[in-house]
This record gives structure tokens, C-alpha cells and sequence, in this order.
């Protein structure tokens, strides 16, 4: 064999060493473990069992939480592997508040539209940054709308966004509507107009109001691709929203 290198991730037959991971949701399993979706940088999403991490002396089930950057190693041929060890990678900033809400919507994006055992290290790079966005505060909406950019371009679902009609380039003064399978139509009153397509395009979301009409288009997308399918995520953020206006009231 060549002399060893190091790596993030070392993998045999069997076992896979020091994987850049995050936990999307976890649930409990007989009387003292968990089984874990973790989200791998180079192995996609993945099952793991992780046994006697609910024991009362345990360290580690602090650390199997969503949001959290690790390293994980585990083994198995099975679908289901086993936890073998979890490191916490430092530094990193907590997301607290409505920022919390929205990091478990991309966690459900990411289960809906990412096959498991399928690598995307290019959205594990996307997902890392969006937690960033989020912890910032100030630009958690433009973090969110460009993970769902992003998402969907890596996943297959890439939006149309230059061209207007199959033809004629997205002008920022003109008005549109959006057809998921034919991109942007000019229309008189249309909802979206050309400097929001423009800016999502380009990835520039500052402005309030690109802002506002790129969530009403990415909403639009999404809730088109789940095909009814809702998100549980999204009913707990508004119903958060809805309860913040009661008490201002």
C-alpha cells in the first residue's frame, strides 16, 4: 500500500472514519440508544444506530443534536450503521430563537429532496453556510432562500431564471409570472418582477422586497416538487408567527 495521508474521511470495507456530519433528526430506540438521520459530507444521508447514548453517565448524546458540526465514525454493512464514535467540531455559532425554527425547514428540505446514500458534498457545504446565515440573524432570509437555490439546482431541480418566453433575457423593469417547467413569462401584472429574478440569479438577495417575492417563488417551487406534500416545519414556524402577533396585540 502507498503511505498513508490524512483526510476527513477514511473508509473500508466496513467502517468510515472522522466523516463531517450533521444530525437532521434522531428518535429514541429500546431503553437507552437513538437512531440518527445524519447528513455526511461525502456519503449523504445516513441511518446510524447509536447504542447506550441515553445511559445516565453518557457524554455523548449532548453532542448528537441538529446543528452541531461533528465528526462521526461508524461500521456496518446494513442500512442501518453503527455509531462508533462523535467528536464536536469547534468553533461554531449556535442558532437560537426563530433561526432554530427555520434550520429544522432545511433539515426536512434536505430529507425530501436528497436521496439517503447519495453524496452531494457541494450542498453539505450549502447547508453549513446556511447555518452560519442563521446564526447571523440579520440575513437569515437570504440564507434560507439561497439554500433552497442551491438545493434544488444540486438535487436536479434547478430554476430557469435568465430567460423570459425561452428567449428573451429577464429585463429588472418588466413584471412576470413563473412556470416551473418553463421559467420566468412576462405578464403585465405578474407577481415577480424582472430585478427579483435577476437578483436570484445572481445569488444577491439584500433588497426587502427581492426578498419578499423570492420567498412567495420558492415557496411556489417547492410546495410543486413535494406534490402535496407538506412540511411540518414550515406549519411550526407560522404558527410561531401567528402567536408573536396575538401577544403584540
Amino acid at each position: 500500500m502507498n503511505a498513508p495521508c490524512k483526510a476527513w474521511a477514511l473508509m473500508t470495507e466496513t467502517a468510515v472514519y472522522l466523516q463531517p456530519a450533521f444530525i437532521l433528526q434522531q428518535r429514541k430506540y429500546r431503553e437507552t440508544s437513538l437512531i440518527i438521520d445524519a447528513f455526511t459530507r461525502d456519503f449523504g444521508r445516513i441511518s446510524l444506530l447509536a447504542k447506550g447514548v441515553r445511559k445516565t453517565k453518557s457524554k455523548t448524546a449532548g453532542m448528537l443534536q441538529p446543528f452541531i458540526p461533528l465528526t462521526i465514525s461508524y461500521f456496518g454493512k446494513t442500512e442501518l450503521k453503527t455509531l462508533t464514535d462523535v467528536e464536536m467540531v469547534q468553533p461554531f455559532s449556535q442558532i437560537k430563537g426563530l433561526a432554530l425554527y427555520c434550520g429544522f425547514y432545511i433539515n426536512e428540505l434536505v430529507a425530501c429532496f436528497l436521496h439517503k446514500y447519495d453524496p452531494h458534498p457541494e450542498v453539505f457545504g450549502h447547508y453549513r453556510e446556511c447555518l452560519s446565515g442563521l446564526a447571523d440573524g440579520d440575513g437569515m432570509e437570504a440564507a434560507l432562500r439561497l439554500f433552497e437555490l442551491n438545493l434544488m439546482e444540486c438535487s436536479g431541480y434547478g430554476l430557469q431564471l435568465e430567460y423570459a418566453d425561452n428567449e428573451k433575457p429577464i429585463e429588472s423593469l418588466k413584471k412576470y409570472d413563473f412556470n416551473v417547467g418553463q421559467g420566468p413569462v412576462e405578464v403585465v401584472k405578474g407577481p415577480f418582477s424582472g430585478r427579483t429574478l435577476q437578483a436570484l440569479n445572481s445569488r444577491e438577495l439584500i433588497d426587502p422586497q427581492v426578498l419578499s417575492e423570492a420567498k412567495i417563488l420558492m415557496r411556489a417551487v417547492i410546495d410543486i416538487y413535494l406534490q402535496g406534500r407538506p412540511l411540518k416545519s414550515r406549519a411550526v414556524i407560522n404558527k410561531v408567527f401567528t402567536t408573536a402577533r396575538q401577544l403584540e396585540k
